[in-house]
């Protein structure tokens, strides 16, 4: 489902913040070698994670999804001079894709990659995070945001993406559908936890935005 029209996708992009050339590279690099390109964050949402990432300035950075490397590097450019970003994926055969780009950018040394289920490696991260960014599979946002919790600094952000799934909220559920039964329970309990305070954004595919109190 598209929530706006083509058109005025580009005429957004062509009147937000230019893409840079690292990842205008990254971007066409991932569209010519890699599976489901359309999991890319790409051009504008990308922006959004840049400018969010700088309006917060996080020393930690949590990353549940890498795929190419695209939205890490967006949320490094807001990232403090001492900063950290690690980024979980189970996809063995993206880790070198993903470091090539990292090394290429000036955060290399401090992006560290994990690679597995990322309900088993949270858990072993000893750190209080300042911004975290969900993009992973969407049958654990729950559990995610339950092992990401106890871990944000108050004023903390966790972002999450897809969370309109494709307009599919609004339809009626299919029982066998569970990516969009956990969306509609996760969106449900963005919107009432007391440990939250949450915007969700109509960007891309759904953004939402929740601050830690």
């Amino acid at each position: 489902m598209h929530f706006i029209s083509q058109e005025l996708e580009d005429y957004i992009e062509q009147h937000s913040e230019k893409e840079p050339a690292l990842l205008a590279a990254l971007n066409k690099e991932t569209y010519q070698k890699i599976l489901l390109p359309r999991m890319l964050s790409g051009h504008f949402q990308g922006r959004v994670l840049s400018m969010l990432s700088k309006l917060i300035r996080p020393v930690t950075i949590l990353e549940i999804g890498t795929y190419t490397g695209y939205s890490a590097l967006c949320l490094c450019e807001g990232m403090q001079e001492n900063g950290i970003l690690h980024t979980i994926d189970i996809k063995e055969e993206l880790v070198d894709f993903q470091r090539k780009h990292f090394d290429k950018s000036p955060w290399g040394a401090q992006i560290f990659q994990h690679l597995g289920e990322a309900t088993a490696i949270i858990p072993t991260l000893d750190i209080k995070f300042d911004l975290v960014f969900i993009d992973a599979d969407k049958d654990n946002y729950l559990n995610y945001f339950e092992l990401i919790v106890p871990k944000m600094n108050k004023g903390g952000i966790i972002l999450s993406d897809n969370v309109l799934w494709s307009g599919k909220v609004l339809e009626p559920l299919n029982p066998k559908d569970l990516s969009t039964k956990v969306l509609l329970e996760y969106n449900k309990l963005l919107a009432n936890d007391p440990r939250v305070e949450t915007v969700l954004l109509p960007i891309r595919d759904g953004l939402t935005v929740s601050r830690v109190l």
